[in-house]
């Protein structure tokens, strides 16, 4: 139920604002309708509203006259998402505790090639940024993790616009099922706090087998 709710990506947003999360204004429209006029103030985003690892997103940016041309095998209901500015920050969480914070830095946006090409993003763990933003970040992950009532593992995604400062901290999604590959944000979270690989993957599997 956890996974169903952080995948419905509307849902998870109402949940993370009932419990007092930053996150941005969005709301779900039909395909047509959102190739048809701007239904919200540019800049925003249009993209799937239960697709993962930022398939089918179309940014639509200050200046633009004219919405954007969908692909078809975009569903028929979209989300589209107000656009918010800034770094790229990630926190896991683990059992019940955030583990760390990671600025993602890409040359473009932290597109599907960016996520998994050799070379995509660089990832500075922990993050260099104020403490302030570090410590919200973790607990802004571990609210998300318990509002959604996920168990073992999750990771949150956030966007920070430091002019801003915290009020500039804004929650994108929670992810229950992140990336486990070598480019992966998790791994190397767990092993910046001391566990390997091997020990966290452990841990996944000792975790459910308790809960059998």
């Amino acid at each position: 139920l956890a996974s169903a709710l952080a995948l419905d990506k509307q849902r998870s947003k109402e949940a993370f604002k009932r419990a007092g999360l930053p996150v941005v204004e969005s709301l779900l429209v039909s395909k047509n309708d959102a190739q048809k006029e701007h239904v919200m103030a540019v800049p925003y985003v249009v993209k799937p509203n239960n697709e993962g690892s930022s398939v089918g997103i179309y940014i639509v940016r200050d200046g633009a006259n004219d919405p954007p041309k969908l692909a078809e095998t975009m569903p028929a209901e979209v989300m589209v998402e107000a656009y918010a500015p800034g770094r790229e920050l990630t926190a896991t969480v683990v059992g019940e505790r955030a583990l760390t914070v990671t600025d993602i830095l890409t040359d473009g946006w932290y597109d599907y090639d960016a996520k998994y090409a050799e070379g995509g993003s660089r990832h500075v763990v922990p993050a260099d940024i104020p403490q302030e933003i570090f410590d919200a970040c973790l607990d802004y992950a571990e609210c998300a993790h318990a509002v959604l009532g996920c168990r073992s593992l999750s990771r949150t995604d956030f966007r920070w616009d430091e002019k801003r400062g915290l009020d500039g901290l804004v929650l994108l999604e929670t992810n229950t099922q992140p990336g486990m590959m070598p480019t992966s944000l998790t791994p190397e979270q767990a092993e910046a706090c001391g566990m390997t690989f091997g020990e966290l993957c452990q841990y996944l599997v000792e975790d459910a087998s308790c809960d059998r």
